[in-house]
């Protein structure tokens, strides 16, 4: 498929009013997710967490909730730097085109199928480009790194928890 250079200016400029509207919602420096970041890191964890997540739905749902909490305690850790990249992508996956356009998700989060999430992590995970590679592994790392670091997901993968009595 080839694209014209007006095509390819037009779709620069569009994707630079992208970055700069999503760098604009996701100023940098320790912030609490807003409620879109939440819903969107809900749907994502639900996803990827399933087969560890009870078939409960409200057990289900305030695991995911410990999860995005977790999320956010991971967020307010990382260098003034990297939470602004993690908030330039949340940005870019929160608004509508954003989320339809390098997601492919057409729905709003909390409405969207889990094929349609897996769907589209799938296609980040094994894309030709690296950027959309790292920022699933992004989601991923943060979405696992929440969901191990609780101490009642340990027993699930044999973990006996840290060494007492090192220090």
């Amino acid at each position: 498929m080839s694209c014209s250079r007006r095509q390819f200016i037009k779709a620069g400029l569009a994707g630079s009013c992208l970055l700069s509207l999503a760098g604009w919602l996701n100023a940098a420096g320790a912030r609490r997710l807003s409620d879109a970041e939440r819903e969107m890191l809900a749907a994502l964890s639900n996803t990827m967490l399933e087969g560890a997540l009870p078939t409960d739905a409200e057990q289900r749902r305030q695991l995911v909730d410990l999860t995005v909490d977790g999320i956010a305690t991971a967020v307010a850790g990382l260098s003034l730097a990297a939470q602004k990249e993690v908030g330039e992508l949340f940005g870019l996956l929160v608004v509508a085109p954003g989320r339809r356009i390098l997601a492919g998700v057409g729905k709003p989060w909390r409405e969207a199928s889990r094929a349609e999430i897996s769907e589209f992590l799938q296609a980040w995970r094994s894309s030709r480009l690296n950027l959309l590679q790292s920022a699933y592994g992004a989601l991923h790392d943060l979405i696992f790194g929440a969901w191990y670091a609780r101490s009642d997901t340990w027993e699930a993968i044999g973990y006996p928890g840290p060494p007492q009595g090192v220090f």
